[in-house]
């Protein structure tokens, strides 16, 4: 059935199972590319497999012209845990000035309000693709992130840094989205038709530079590894079975390996009917996820023009070589480490070196 996002207010023993799929290809025809992508048709055709009385939601993160995309983490978790914050306030639903497509999905929410994710998409270059890591970057917050931003006036980073000593910190960083299955189906087309009979590229002219032998993995799913190992860091359990790959489309060239083409592998299609089914019996018996305590779902964030206003005072100062006393930039910048005291912080360090 559609999701009815409603039900996320139901106790859990009263609301329908829920699951969320998504699609990490970047390719959508309305954009360079002109054409969509295999994991669209995959989303698509896992959806309508699954057990219908299920909540099927799905997503398409795709890149479309003119879209916002999925905004990059600012990594405010190497400051500080605390300043990492549950949901994401780096970004805001909305925003036109760092449009981001985490919030204006409402991907926080509906990741939160599902049981169980299931992920498709391919390689791209030995690693997931640039959508797939931006978005699971961005749930570095899940994995024990502050879900009181008003402890910290917002984004204050000397506040952070003292929250994330006091005792009170212990009980407020956990693991968000605990207890749910996330899957991952990936897939390869190992080369297409760009590898010659030896396994080096045909293109390449410095032979000696690709050793075959020595690509980063034997195994093609370990693509995944790093999302797969990020899951199961913040207690989002990956079953072994549900995480695998596919080839498709090899020693084809690109304009042959479409999803028109892709229904016709025989192989490939059983394999991820196969992975759809085991994910279905597995998530089925795991059963629903409880809530936590600070959900994503149903969050309003807090007004804050009186801390923005306080957090640009202090960029302004920094910009002076005048950062807060005792915090870490004043003492980065007192002892030569990053030079980073500028008027105009949009103006990159090339064009500085350039006098430009």
């Amino acid at each position: 059935m559609k999701p009815n996002d409603d039900n996320g207010r139901l106790p859990t023993s009263e609301r329908p199972f829920r699951v969320l799929i998504l699609s990490g290809s970047e390719r959508r025809q309305y954009n360079c590319p002109g054409v969509d992508s295999k994991s669209r048709a995959l989303m698509l055709r896992m959806a309508d497999r699954l057990p219908q009385d299920w909540e099927i939601d799905y997503e398409d993160l795709g890149n479309v012209y003119g879209r916002a995309r999925i905004q990059s983490c600012n990594a405010c978790v190497s400051t500080s845990m605390a300043l990492c914050c549950w949901p994401c306030n780096c970004y805001e639903k909305g925003d036109s000035t760092e449009p981001d497509l985490m919030w204006n999905l409402d991907l926080y929410a509906r990741l939160d309000l599902a049981d169980a994710w299931a992920i498709i998409g391919p390689h791209n270059w030995y690693g997931p693709t640039s959508n797939l890591k931006l978005m699971f970057d961005r749930l570095v917050c899940a994995n024990g992130g502050n879900p009181k931003e008003a402890l910290i006036d917002h984004k204050n980073p000397e506040q952070a840094m003292a929250l994330e000593t006091a005792p009170e910190w212990e009980e407020l960083s956990v693991n968000h989205l605990e207890g749910r299955t996330a899957a991952f189906f990936c897939y390869d087309d190992a080369g297409a038709n760009e590898i010659g009979r030896d396994g080096r590229p045909r293109k390449l002219r410095h032979k000696q530079w690709f050793d075959p032998d020595r690509e980063p993995f034997d195994d093609p799913r370990d693509a995944y590894r790093p999302l797969v190992w990020q899951c199961r860091y913040s207690g989002v359990e990956v079953p072994d079975g549900l995480w695998t790959n596919a080839r498709s489309g090899e020693g084809r060239p690109y304009s042959e390996d479409q999803a028109e083409d892709m229904i016709h592998e025989d192989a490939f299609m059983q394999a991820f009917d196969g992975w759809t089914d085991r994910f279905a019996t597995v998530v089925a018996a795991k059963g629903k996820a409880e809530p936590g305590r600070w959900r994503a779902f149903g969050y309003e964030p807090p007004g804050h023009r009186w801390a923005d206003a306080k957090l640009k005072w202090r960029e302004l100062r920094m910009r002076t070589g005048h950062a807060p006393e005792g915090s870490s930039p004043r003492i980065q910048d007192e002892l030569g480490l990053n030079e980073d005291a500028v008027l105009s912080p949009a103006k990159s360090d090339g064009e500085r070196l350039r006098g430009s």
